[in-house]
Formats: C-alpha cells, structure tokens, sequence
C-alpha cells in the first residue's frame, strides 16, 4: 500500500478494471467482501501490496475504525469475532451481543447481511469461504431458526477441523494451508458460477502477529494475504469481463497493541484503526476522510446490491454506506 498512500485518500478515478464501456444499468451487481485478520492501517501502508494497491486505484483506500464509540455504549471490544459481527449485521456488540471469540450468544434480532439478502431475494445466490467454522455456523447462523433458518447457496470452511489433510502444528503453519485453500476455492467458484454476495475470511496474519508482533514474518503473511486477495480479484475481474458489475471490499477486523503488536482487544488508537479498499469510485466524504467504520461495510453492499431492506431491520442498522449519493440503506417501500 505504501507506493499509493499519497494520492489515495481523496481518490476517485476511473479504471479499465471496472465494467465494459457500454454497459446498462440493467447489468448484473454481485459483491464479495475479504476480511483479513488483524492488520492494522499503518503495516498495511507500510507493506507492499500490489493488489489492494490495484483495487484502491479502481476506487479508493481509507483508513477506517472499530470499538464503536470511544467511553460510549456502542464501545465493543477489538476483538476477533466481534469484529466480524460488526461488519455482517452493520451493529455495535451493545446490539449483536458478540463480546469475544468463544461462548457467544448472538442476538439475531439483528440481522446479518446474508440473511437480508436470502429474506428479500431468494433467488440472489449467496456464498461463504472461511479458514474459521463458527463464522457460518454461529456468527451467520446457518440454519438456526432464531437467525431466520436459511440456507447458504454455497460454502467452503471447516477445513480446521481436517488434521489428516491439515495436520494441526504447534506453529500454526496449518492455518496459512487453510488460507490458500480458501482463498482458492473461492477465486474458483467465484469466476465459474459468479454468487451474488460472498464472503471470504482469511486468518493467517493474525496468528502470525500473535506469535511474532511487529516483524519481518508480520510483515511478509500480509504480503502473502495480499496475493490471496489478487486471485479472487482476477475472477472478479473475469466476471466483470462478462458484463456483471462487481463490488469488492477488502478490510480487516482490529489493529493491535502499540508496545508489541502481538496483542489487541482494547481501545488504543492503533487497535482501533483500520482501513477499507474497494474497487467503487463514488466514494462519500466519510470514507475518503477516513471516518467510516467497519459497520459501514454491509450498508454500502446492500446499496450496491440494490437490495430493498426491510425498514425495521434498515433503522437498527448503526453503520451508513459509504457510496454515494445515498447515505442509508435501501429500505422496503412502506
């Protein structure tokens, strides 16, 4: 990111890696959006990333925030799970009720992006890859009922849970195995079969920091995540080749502690800032001045999407998206 950094905050150009000129509005919108776990801003600008360099030229970068409000009552922990819960529902931890990794009882009164789209449209083919089981099984809650009892179109995780083909190491090598698993079988079902909204989580670089902090290893896993992300943007950009129009984003879900960079979950300024990449050029104010947050991610999908969500879902929504013209969510006509 760093060879780009200048220019990017006030960025809004137009690329040949957008849809073919003579395209309709009638075209096709899909979107996917890749979390990559604990990086914060300033290694993912110091870092070269030649990919999130390419999406950011399509659209933009900014630095972006999680914790919610500083002292206040949407304050959530930075943390890997609540994150994640941020960005799928557009809510702080005071409303998805997700306050850490383990034990959770989310509250599905708020709804995540995938069951949205899946009530409103169930014809709109959704898909999940992901190196962590729960997020689909627990924080999406596939096929709970209090969480709308739907069903995703297509899915690729639990691979943890496979110690013959990834045997578990002490290392955790066999997260970084996963990844690259991951990352390709999206970029795969991606350009064959085009999902309408998917979600691709990767772990490695977050494992890493914990074992080394701020380090070449850091440093190199990220540069690593990068080029998993540039699979997925070449099938991107093979769908967009056929006329579809595509949204991506690419974010991560926490920074960490200042002193190591092995740690986060509190509410430093470095453990809270983050940043988003995408690929859209008609980007708000909020965004290009770095004050978007993580639970802006799934609005701005939504509105991508033209996805009409429900008013009483819309209204509980704490994040607004980061597209311009609109500022909220596309609400059901009453």
């Amino acid at each position: 990111m760093r060879t780009i950094l200048p220019v990017l905050l006030g960025l809004t150009l137009l690329s040949a890696c957008r849809v073919p000129v003579g395209t309709t509005a009638a075209q096709p919108r899909k979107a996917v959006f890749i979390l990559l776990d604990g990086i914060p801003a300033d290694v993912v600008e110091q870092v070269a990333t030649p990919v999130l360099d390419e999406i950011a030229k399509a659209g933009g970068y900014a630095r972006a925030h999680v914790g919610g409000e500083l002292g206040g009552r949407t304050e959530t922990p930075t943390i890997s799970a609540p994150g994640y819960m941020s960005l799928l529902t557009g809510t702080w931890a005071n409303k998805h009720n997700v306050w850490n990794n383990y034990n959770q009882s989310p509250n599905y009164a708020y709804w995540n992006i995938f069951r949205i789209v899946e009530s409103v449209d169930a014809s709109r083919k959704t898909a999940l890859f992901s190196t962590w089981l729960d997020n689909r099984t627990v924080l999406v809650g596939e096929g709970r009922p209090g969480a709308g009892d739907f069903r995703l179109d297509h899915t690729a995780d639990g691979f943890e849970r496979d110690t013959v083909a990834f045997p578990h190491d002490p290392a955790s090598r066999y997260i970084e195995a996963i990844d690259e698993r991951v990352a390709s079988e999206a970029a795969a079902y991606i350009a064959a079969n085009g999902p309408d909204l998917s979600w691709v989580y990767l772990e490695h670089t977050d494992d890493v920091a914990h074992a080394n902090g701020d380090s070449d290893a850091f440093r190199t896993s990220v540069q690593h995540a990068d080029a998993r992300v540039g699979r997925i943007w070449a099938a991107v950009k093979q769908r967009q080749a056929l006329g579809e129009d595509w949204m991506i984003v690419v974010t991560t879900d926490h920074g960490r502690d200042a002193r190591t960079g092995k740690g986060h979950g509190g509410q430093s300024t470095r453990e809270r800032t983050t940043w988003i990449v995408t690929n859209q050029s008609g980007l708000d104010a909020r965004f290009t001045g770095g004050t978007s947050a993580i639970v802006d991610i799934a609005p701005s999908i939504l509105q991508h999407l033209r996805i009409p969500v429900p008013t009483a879902v819309s209204r509980e929504m704490d994040g607004v998206s980061f597209l311009r013209p609109h500022t909220r969510p596309y609400t059901r006509p009453r």
